[in-house]
């Protein structure tokens, strides 16, 4: 959780709170899609986080993904933007935010993958035609819509 939102937190306590953020849709050479497996509800999500105090939008979706994943990506294209009533959500310690997602994509990364935080139990590459069953439903919307659909 970023500094500003655990700052905000003291002060609202679990009160539905808006949030900005970005996830990565990260591809390996491969083609393989880039999921982390949440420690929180065990299901795998996509990298990504809310945004800090005077960061940019990129620069929030280039932090999350290194302080996720241990990579770093060179470039990143932007995807779409998520809002709406299926961006509310109530998480496990209670916490309610309404979400604004910006959603990014990069197959120009590089590091060591490593879990560098508390947030991931696992980290993997997966063929976009052998997903687990048990995705993040925010994850399972986003590769629906902009991987898995005909355009």
């Amino acid at each position: 959780m970023s500094g500003y939102i655990k700052e905000m937190r003291k002060l609202i306590g679990t009160r539905p709170l808006m949030v900005v953020g970005a996830t990565v849709i990260a591809f390996n050479e491969r083609e393989e899609i880039l999921l982390q497996l949440r420690s929180d509800i065990k299901k795998w999500g996509l990298p990504g986080g809310a945004m800090e105090y005077g960061e940019t939008l990129e620069e929030t979706a280039i932090r999350e993904l290194f302080e996720e994943t241990g990579l770093k990506a060179n470039r990143l294209t932007f995807v779409d933007i998520l809002s709406g009533k299926q961006e509310c959500h109530k998480y496990p310690n209670g916490d309610e935010v309404f979400g604004v997602t910006t959603v990014y994509f990069t197959e120009d990364i590089y590091g060591e993958l490593s879990i560098n935080d508390r947030e991931s139990l696992n980290l993997k590459f997966f063929p976009l035609n052998n997903l687990p069953s048990n995705l993040v439903e925010k994850a399972k919307y986003i590769i629906d819509k902009h991987l898995l659909s005909p355009r």
